[in-house]
């Protein structure tokens, strides 16, 4: 879990004050409708696969590349499911980042099963939505609003 070129060059200019980073995660669901999860190795929780979106990458591709890279399972995106905004978090060195998500519904391209691929990953497999493993309240939520199938994708309204 490196840090990526483009993020270490922003560092370097603004050291470890707060980042707006785009980013993506995966509500990929198999033909049982059981949702893919990566137990994280810098936290041990399971999540949504994901990861930040490099520069010049559009974000249904950077979501296609951090789905295999974290699992081994190749995905095609079919949809937005939502658009979230992270609280900010400070990682263990004292940077602070917040992420935008977008989150795409996918469907797997070629039935592949997961494994462990990566170093961000401690364990990887598909799960039942009457059986999740230790998720975040906001993991939760984004299969929620997948699940849901509504004709557009879930925001926060405008607070203006």
């Amino acid at each position: 879990m490196g840090i990526a070129a483009y993020v270490a060059d922003l560092r370097s200019r603004v050291g470890q004050d707060l980042l707006l980073l785009p980013a993506v995660c995966a509500l990929a669901f198999n033909d049982r409708g059981e949702v893919l999860l990566h137990q994280r190795t810098d936290t041990g929780r399971w999540s949504l696969p994901g990861g930040a979106v490099d520069p010049g990458e559009q974000p249904a591709d950077a979501v296609v590349r951090e789905v295999l890279e974290e699992t081994a399972v190749r995905v095609a995106p079919t949809r937005i499911t939502g658009v979230y905004l992270t609280p900010e978090v400070r990682y263990p060195n004292g940077d602070l980042v917040q992420y935008v998500i977008t989150a795409f519904e996918c469907v797997s391209e070629s039935g592949d099963l997961p494994r462990v691929n990566d170093d961000e990953s401690l364990a990887v497999g598909y799960f039942p939505l009457d059986a999740l493993p230790d998720l975040s309240l906001a993991h939760r939520e984004r299969i929620a609003h997948a699940t849901r199938q509504q004709p557009a994708a879930f925001f926060e309204p405008a607070h203006l």
